[in-house]
């Protein structure tokens, strides 16, 4: 492991597909970027890869080809919008969707042979409470949960919640509500979460903020673009500043834990405890 200093481990998820999760990743990790800091955006979604879509890159090698041993996680790297570094995902490969645990220890420790310097690592997880979802949400310093207002999408997010706080001991979660159409429509839905969280979890859940129903975010998702940086005077791009701001006020790790290392080992041992062999 060449990786000297801490880095901030941000894992995005949701309950349920369909609620801009990606596009959140991808907005926040530019904004982050756009701000001065060294970022790296990871797709987790070993199956529905879609990252490069929305960012318009086609890479020739994926995280398939570090799982097969052929190539180095720095050799799959591709230079994205500001700066960020992207790690892309296979789309459509049906073995992607069902690593089992020595698969996703081995994937992660790929990590420490990277000598990029980080302050901040972004996985934009797939959906649902995968293996490989729970593996890295679990193992993430910060849990940002996307949410939009359908009653599907707010049950689920409980579900997921629910799981990691119960059984894999993550007790604090920052919500994100997407698509909403007024400013209290976010709060609202936070607060709507929040209340069934606190009636049946030992969990805190923080605001993180609201993304708009924009026009101009339908209008960058078509460009393939970020829309902090194809419309940067819209409103989405300034909730999404405006987030990434709050995210650089969080602390920021100081003791070894907070060294990608840490992430990895903590990755490799909940792996190896469901019945995978770290590697």
């Amino acid at each position: 492991m060449r990786q000297l200093r801490p880095v901030q481990v941000l894992a995005v998820t949701s309950g349920k597909g369909g609620v801009g999760k990606t596009n959140v990743s991808i907005n926040l990790a530019t904004a982050l970027a756009r701000g001065g800091q060294q970022v790296m955006l990871m797709d987790a979604d070993m199956a529905m890869a879609n990252v490069d879509v929305l960012l318009g890159i086609h890479p020739k090698l994926n995280l398939s080809h570090v799982i097969d041993g052929t190539h180095t996680l720095e050799d799959i790297i591709i230079d994205g919008p500001a700066g960020v570094h992207v790690v892309p995902a296979s789309s459509g490969v049906r073995r992607m969707a069902e690593l089992g645990p020595r698969e996703n220890a081995g994937l992660i420790h790929a990590f420490s042979e990277l000598t990029l310097p980080l302050d901040t690592l972004i996985i934009d997880t797939a959906a649902g409470l995968g293996e490989s979802v729970i593996s890295f949400a679990r193992a993430a310093r910060e849990v940002l949960v996307v949410v939009c207002d359908e009653p599907a999408s707010l049950t689920d997010a409980y579900a997921m919640i629910k799981v990691l706080s119960r059984e894999h001991g993550v007790q604090r979660f920052h919500v994100i509500a997407s698509m909403t159409h007024t400013p209290s429509e976010g709060r609202l839905l936070y607060q709507k979460l929040a209340a069934v969280c606190d009636r049946f979890l030992d969990v805190t859940l923080n605001f993180l903020g609201a993304v708009p129903f924009d026009e101009y975010l339908r209008k960058a998702v078509q460009r393939q673009q970020p829309v902090v940086e194809a419309y940067n005077a819209s409103r989405a791009s300034q909730s999404f500043m405006q987030m990434a701001e709050r995210i650089t006020r969080w602390p920021r790790p100081t003791g070894p834990d907070g060294h990608l290392e840490f992430f990895i080992e903590r990755l490799v041992n909940f792996s190896a405890g469901r019945g995978g062999v770290a590697a």
